[in-house]
């Protein structure tokens, strides 16, 4: 078989590769071990926002009911009924993509990809069955898994990544979550919604630590009020698993001992799944190199997502794929890498962040004047039961343009597409003051925080 384009990897980068590809009238193939959707799709993205909606309201019918009105007897869950849901939500959306390369006439090939040379691509299917597919181009997008932190390796029942944290068939009294970035703030939230005792240690300063440090410290607030136990600034001095529980040493300034823990979830990062064969030069990271084009230094062999390194997102993998396939097949279209682009953390409150942090704005000697409204300040936070956090705005002090935005609250997560927007077109603050934002919304927090940079905060 002979293609225009093989794609090696079917997840957010591979399937809007692939599919973009055949819009284009391209011939092309996307080769997944797994099922269409990848790691985002099927262990990750989406079956975690399942389970985060299963916790909010759990938590919220178990502890805030009587704030609005409601009392409820005998309150209880079927863990296996939760865990299910999170897999029919993620099964349903991966036949959704399969259902679309059907459509857009892409082939799909279920096996792992290696590449046998130039234009060559190997596939062996799980019955280990072998076939060989020839294209003018490939296009790697492979992705990344968890990394094991080396005293406490996997066993995915006492020891555990993200993929197992999704699955577990009993929920444990316990848990410590080695790493505070997003996938172990989330799980934090949710393991603790439903009653695990759980303990989180990072041995960077803040909860969050790419965040804003204000966002960070507000999360730990929360998170503490919560019942979450917090230990930033902490490491790790030794660790063993037991079997039956898990025991990890701690250093920091809070506390300096021994937790004992049921289940122990790794979240430190992650490590990039390479396809077998011939393989690109790699950083000393792992990660593969590529070019202004995204091009590796193989002829003809192109790689995107997660497996070519930060910003491990997959919005952030999807805009690389359309990127690519339409410097490959439109003629005179120059590749756009990365620049701006949203972080988001789905815990409650949830978190999410686009430009510059005060942080770096400080580090780079950049001036710039800060807009920060409270949400109980806006009254559709207050009439939904959602006073907690904040919008924080970073704005040029010589020209006024948005250079950073930081929100933690309800709704951060739909906030911030705004804000990404006039990060991309340079706006001003005066010309987002001047954009009408609808009352009552939580969206007014944008509009009073852009104030408040300026100094003419109305409600606040």
């Amino acid at each position: 078989m002979s293609y225009d384009l093989i794609v090696i990897g079917g997840g957010p980068a591979g399937y809007v590769a692939a599919i973009r590809a055949a819009q284009l009238g391209k011939k092309v193939a996307c080769v997944e071990n797994e099922r269409a959707g990848g790691t985002c799709l099927n262990w990750g993205c989406i079956p975690t926002k399942a389970l985060l909606k299963n916790a909010e309201h759990y938590h919220m019918l178990s502890h805030r009911a009587r704030e609005f009105g409601f009392s409820f007897d005998n309150l209880s869950y079927d863990w296996s009924k939760v865990i299910g849901r999170s897999r029919k939500v993620s099964d349903k959306l991966a036949g959704g993509i399969e259902f679309l390369f059907k459509k857009n006439k892409v082939d799909y090939i279920r096996g792992f990809g290696s590449i046998e040379g130039e234009g060559k691509v190997g596939v062996k299917d799980a019955d280990g069955a072998t076939q060989t597919l020839e294209a003018k181009n490939i296009l790697i997008s492979t992705g990344a898994k968890s990394r094991e932190l080396p005293p406490l390796p996997f066993n995915g029942k006492s020891v555990i990544g993200s993929r197992e944290a999704m699955v577990l068939e009993k929920q444990p009294e316990s848990m410590v979550i080695i790493g505070a970035g997003a996938i172990g703030a989330e799980f934090a939230y949710i393991y603790n919604a439903f009653g695990t005792k759980v303990t989180i240690v990072e041995m960077l300063p803040n909860i969050l630590p790419v965040e804003d440090d204000e966002v960070g410290k507000a999360l730990e607030k929360s998170f503490t009020k919560q019942g979450i136990r917090c230990l930033p600034g902490h490491k790790i001095t030794e660790a063993a698993d037991h079997g039956d529980r898990v025991e990890v040493t701690v250093e920091g300034p809070k506390e300096n001992g021994t937790i004992t823990a049921d289940v122990a979830l790794v979240a430190i990062g992650v490590v990039p799944v390479l396809p077998g064969g011939e393989q690109p030069d790699l950083t000393d990271r792992g990660f593969i190199e590529v070019g202004d084009r995204y091009e590796t230094s193989l002829p003809g062999v192109y790689a995107i997502g997660d497996v070519t390194g930060p910003p491990l997102l997959a919005h952030t993998a999807s805009f690389e794929a359309l990127q690519v396939v339409e410097g490959m097949f439109v003629e005179g279209h120059k590749p756009r890498k990365v620049t701006n682009f949203p972080g988001c953390t789905y815990c409650h409150p949830q978190v999410a962040s686009v430009g510059k942090t005060e942080r770096a704005l400080k580090e780079e000697g950049v001036e710039y004047t800060v807009g920060k409204i409270p949400f109980v300040a806006i009254g559709k936070a207050l009439a939904a039961g959602e006073p907690d956090g904040f919008a924080k705005l970073l704005y040029g002090k010589k020209h006024g343009e948005l250079l950073g935005a930081h929100i933690i609250g309800d709704n951060a997560t739909e906030l911030i597409a705004e804000m990404g927007l006039a990060l991309d077109q340079e706006l001003t603050s005066e010309e987002i003051h001047a954009t009408i934002h609808a009352h009552p919304t939580m969206s007014e927090v944008i509009h009073e925080a852009t104030l408040a940079a300026d100094g003419h905060a109305i409600h606040f």
